[in-house]
């Protein structure tokens, strides 16, 4: 993650940040996150019944593509020098605009949205996040991520 003065923090909003390394959603990680949330609906973990639904496989759970937002985060996201720790803060509005295809590969794309001193020492950063499927038109989602840097 690019570290800049607080002074700086601003100064980066508007600003694209660029793209994470593509991620492959594939049908292990798919059943992994069912385990652990115990959402064992078809559409995810049974790829013959999916094959006859309209998306014609098994698809992602739209909370695992938001569960990788950290890790893709990873390098993307502006914080300030001498940042002690950064906490998720949580998440203004996401919309899901298209399943995540079993075997898909994604990325994440960010904007800084907004920038504010919550308290002294405290810095929460809104971005706005896309994640971009490959060879698909239209993203899984778009989010608005707070994060909260403490320096």
């Amino acid at each position: 993650m690019p570290f800049v003065p607080v002074s700086s923090l601003k100064d980066y909003v508007g600003k694209d940040l660029g793209h994470s390394d593509w991620l492959t959603v594939d049908q292990n990680r798919i059943n992994q996150f069912a385990e652990c949330t115990e959402d064992h609906q078809f559409i995810h973990v049974d790829p013959e019944k999916a094959k006859k639904t309209p998306f014609g496989g098994t698809i992602a759970h739209g909370f695992l593509s938001l569960s990788l937002i950290p890790k893709l985060f990873e390098g993307l996201l502006v914080l300030p020098e001498n940042a002690k720790m950064v906490v998720n803060y949580g998440l203004d509005s996401v919309r899901f605009i298209q399943p995540v295809p079993v075997d898909s590969r994604v990325r994440l794309s960010a904007t800084i949205v907004d920038v504010t001193e919550k308290n002294p020492g405290q810095w929460l950063i809104k971005a706005r996040c896309t994640l971009e499927i490959e060879g698909l038109p239209k993203p899984g989602y778009i989010a608005e991520v707070l994060s909260l840097a403490f320096v």
